[in-house]
Formats: structure tokens, C-alpha cells, sequence
């Protein structure tokens, strides 16, 4: 029975580290730039899609085909940035929603024309596959990766975003352009940054997430919902509140399924509205 709680509560915390590295880029460009991107899926996909064809036709390792994932995604997520959203930074968020959700449509029907409609393999190397077994415990060893792979990229990202000058000139632009660019910021630059930075994480995410989550073309609507409940319930603004949020949502979620299978799905969605109720701001976010 421990061991059972003890797997459920640490595959949980791997579900919800990879849901972290995904929403975390939301996290950036709806926190930090106040732009609701519900097609910040669609990003991860492009990631996931670079790391299986590099992987398949080019047969580059698993590991090496990940900072590509992030370059892939940032780059496209930079031109995109130049030739489309900055146009809506000041419409109004049903604007931005309508916009991001034709997005994602696009990104569906240009996968499924390139790539078809099945889910796409991944072969991960032989020292990431099997178990470590401790004290009585089988731990899967790719888990245990993700959850180190989490714990460094929140570490790399507090600092980035915090004791850096790029992260004060995107705090400045946010909270006030027109006195950042008096200041000397280039705040399209900057927006432009940040937005590559938010769609490259995705990208990350989108690699890492193969095994896990699976990929196909309809990957960004399917966990659209899973992304904004982290992002809402963790709060926009910082990166520890996301953080917590999923691993919170992502160990109710695999316990939900593994012990309530009938109703295991909608665990997550009660959790949100109770939290909410708590938190209406979100775990860490401000009130306005």
C-alpha cells in the first residue's frame, strides 16, 4: 500500500514537472506580456515534431535533438512574434483568443498534411529506460530525469528573470513601456526576446514530452486546458507559483486516474475550482 501511494505521488510529480516546463513558457508571455496565447501548444508541438524527425530520418540521440526542440520552436515562435502578435499586444483578449485559437488550427491541418494523423514514436536511449529500485520501490528512470531537468530550469530561469538585466528590462517593459523605452530599452526587442524564450521552453517541453504525453497533430488542443489551468492557478507572475501549481495538478491528476478511474479526469478541474475559491489571484499571483 506505501509503495503504491509512494509511485503514484512521485510519477505525479514527473507528470506534473513535464506540465511545468510546457506552461512555464505561458507562464512568460501571459504573466510577463500580458498576450493570452492559447497557442502556446502549438509551439511545444513544433518541438516535439524537430526532436522526432532529427531522431527518425537524421538519427541524432535523444538528448542532442532537445536544445534543437528549443531553438526550433524559439525561432519560429520569434517570427511569428514579428510578423503577428506584436500587432495585438494592445488589442483587447478576446481579440488575442480568437487570433491564437485560428492558430492552432493552422498548426493542426499543416502537422496532419506534413506528418499525418498518428501518434509519433520516440526511442529513448537504453540509460534513461528501466527502474531504480530503492528501498522496496521501482522509480522509473526517465521520470527521474524530468524532475532534474525541472529542478535546473527553474533554478536557471529565477535567475534569468530576476538578477539579470535582461530580466529587469522585461519587468520594466512590462510595467511600463513608454518609460522603458524613455530609458534607453529597446522594448520590441526585448517583447520579441521574451516571446522566443516563452515558445522555446514549449519546445523543450514539447521533446521531453514525447514519451509521456504522446504526439500527434491534435497535441495542442488536447492539453490547452492543462496548460491554462497551471498557469491560472499557479498565478502569471512569478515562476514559483506555476511551478507548484503543477506539480500539485500533476500528482492529483495520476492519483485521480490510478484510484478513481471512473471520474479520474474530472479530479483536476474540482481541485482548480476549489483552488480558485481560495486563490481567486492564483497560488502566487497578485490581485489587481
Amino acid at each position: 500500500m506505501i509503495g503504491n501511494v509512494v509511485g503514484v505521488l512521485f510519477d505525479g510529480l514527473a507528470y506534473g514537472s513535464l506540465l511545468f516546463i510546457i506552461a512555464v513558457g505561458l507562464a512568460v508571455t501571459l504573466g510577463l506580456m500580458n498576450f493570452v496565447n492559447l497557442a502556446h501548444g502549438a509551439f511545444a508541438m513544433v518541438g516535439g515534431y524537430a526532436s522526432v524527425v532529427l531522431m527518425s530520418r537524421a538519427g541524432v540521440p535523444f538528448l542532442a535533438t532537445l536544445p534543437v526542440a528549443f531553438v526550433v520552436a524559439a525561432l519560429v515562435g520569434f517570427v511569428l512574434e514579428r510578423a503577428l502578435y506584436q500587432r495585438l499586444y494592445n488589442a483587447n483578449h478576446l481579440d488575442q483568443v480568437l487570433f491564437s485559437i485560428g492558430i492552432v488550427f493552422m498548426a493542426i491541418a499543416v502537422t496532419t498534411y506534413f506528418f499525418g494523423a498518428s501518434q509519433q514514436p520516440v526511442s529513448l536511449p537504453d540509460y534513461l529506460r528501466g527502474q531504480v529500485h530503492f528501498l522496496g520501490i521501482d522509480f522509473g528512470v526517465y521520470r527521474i530525469f524530468l524532475i532534474v531537468v525541472v529542478a535546473a530550469l527553474t533554478i536557471a530561469l529565477q535567475y534569468l528573470l530576476e538578477r539579470t538585466r535582461f530580466g529587469s528590462q522585461v519587468r520594466a517593459s512590462v510595467d511600463n513601456a513608454t518609460a522603458a523605452a524613455g530609458l534607453g530599452i529597446n522594448v520590441n526587442r526585448v517583447f520579441a526576446l521574451t516571446f522566443a524564450l516563452g515558445s522555446g521552453l514549449a519546445g523543450l517541453g514539447g521533446g521531453l514530452g514525447i514519451d509521456v504525453l504522446g504526439l500527434d497533430p491534435t497535441f495542442p488542443l488536447k492539453y490547452m486546458v492543462y496548460f491554462l489551468l497551471v498557469v491560472s492557478v499557479g498565478g502569471s507572475r512569478t515562476i514559483k507559483g506555476p511551478l507548484i501549481a503543477a506539480l500539485i495538478l500533476g500528482v492529483f491528476d495520476v492519483a485521480g486516474k490510478y484510484y478513481v478511474p471512473q471520474i479520474g479526469g474530472f479530479v483536476i478541474y474540482a481541485l482548480m475550482v476549489v483552488l480558485l475559491i481560495f486563490f481567486p489571484a492564483g497560488l502566487y499571483g497578485r490581485r489587481a
